[in-house]
């Protein structure tokens, strides 16, 4: 998002707020520096230091991006609500998220404004804390630019090399995403033990890259209980660069997450062309359209026969494939970047406009 709105304003002045330990600017353009503070604000003395602290940069707006702002701080905030995950699956929190994500009904009502990166999640908003309608504005998010199908005459070579550096067969599916319960990887090596198991496929692998999240060793332990422990590859979390590869080489992306605000990475797999798997819950078919196979996360049944599918059917899969590339074009950053500065504009014209009404007479 950076990137993008450095791309179409130059006027305004942007500081962007990074990690003391970060030392390198996100963005090297004039109009944006780089300040640091102490984050994220997990507690009530934090949020009075932030709220001091901020005062010294004068600033007409605040972008929280992960949703918390500065409670106590007279400065106007805009929130991004990535989703609701956390009030619907509470028991994943840890003690420390708890405290953090705990906020949120505060921090929605203290908001000038906010941003949701679907319409689900705007409804879900709405409907679990009562945010009133003409406060929240979706903004669809968007894979990065690198994301892309490779060229024709590099792609065996490229897509040979990135198997042999993570030890994958020729056919494998993919599966994207931090390992918790909530993106449902007990379902997925579920339906794959069914797959290999009904339909006699052997010489498929099933790559899951991602890093460890909650509930990790039981994800390990159902792998032995499978008897998956040849053909389930864990990859860890995988630099960007290596991610595209994958995408490109793989089957297919087998994403059959319970709760998704929005979902990267079937909209950067399809931005690859590569066919996809996806839930028909959530912001999941808003994201994917027509361009992916939609099951219930619940039916394993369901799911083994998707992947069977795009196993087997070439022209399902080269027309998931031709899909998928039209669908990803749909969503930009810069489009983003767009309604993002619509939505600075108007929220810090709205808060002028109001700072100027005089006060009512006491009664």
């Amino acid at each position: 998002m950076l990137q993008a709105l450095a791309g179409l304003d130059t006027e305004n002045e942007f500081v962007v707020f990074q990690h003391r330990k970060q030392r390198i600017p996100l963005i090297q353009q004039a109009n944006f520096r780089r300040a640091a503070l102490f984050s994220p604000v997990h507690h009530q003395l934090e949020q009075m230091m932030l709220a001091v602290e901020l005062l010294r940069f004068r600033l007409n707006l605040l972008h929280s991006t992960d949703f918390i702002p500065p409670l106590y701080s007279p400065i106007p905030s805009v929130i991004t609500v990535h989703d609701l995950a956390f009030l619907h699956y509470p028991h994943f929190l840890t003690t420390e998220s708890a405290a953090y994500y705990g906020q949120i009904d505060r921090a929605v009502i203290h908001a000038a404004h906010i941003i949701v990166p679907s319409e689900y999640t705007r409804q879900d908003l709405i409907a679990q804390l009562g945010t009133p309608a003409n406060k929240v504005t979706v903004i669809h998010e968007a894979a990065n630019p690198i994301f892309a199908p490779l060229p024709v005459h590099t792609a065996t070579a490229t897509t040979q090399f990135i198997r042999g550096r993570y030890h994958l067969p020729e056919k494998f599916f993919l599966s994207v995403g931090t390992i918790e319960p909530r993106k449902n990887i007990s379902g997925l090596l579920q339906a794959f033990a069914h797959l290999r198991s009904k339909y006699a496929v052997s010489d498929v692998v099933l790559a899951i890259a991602g890093g460890q999240g909650w509930l990790y060793d039981e994800i390990l332990d159902l792998v032995k209980t499978l008897d998956l422990e040849t053909s389930v590859r864990f990859l860890g979390r995988v630099p960007d660069a290596d991610l595209h590869l994958l995408y490109v080489a793989a089957r297919c992306l087998v994403h059959p997450a319970h709760y998704e605000g929005f979902g990267l990475p079937p909209l950067e797999a399809m931005a690859c062309g590569t066919p996809t798997i996806v839930s028909n819950v959530s912001s999941l078919p808003e994201v994917v359209g027509d361009a992916a196979l939609l099951v219930n996360p619940l039916d394993i049944e369901e799911i083994a026969v998707a992947m069977q599918r795009l196993l087997t059917d070439p022209d399902l899969h080269a027309e998931l494939s031709q899909k998928s590339l039209q669908r990803a074009r749909i969503f930009s950053w810069e489009r983003a970047a767009l309604r993002t500065l619509d939505v600075y504009r108007k929220t810090a014209e709205s808060q002028r406009s109001a700072a100027r009404e005089p006060s009512p007479p006491p009664s």
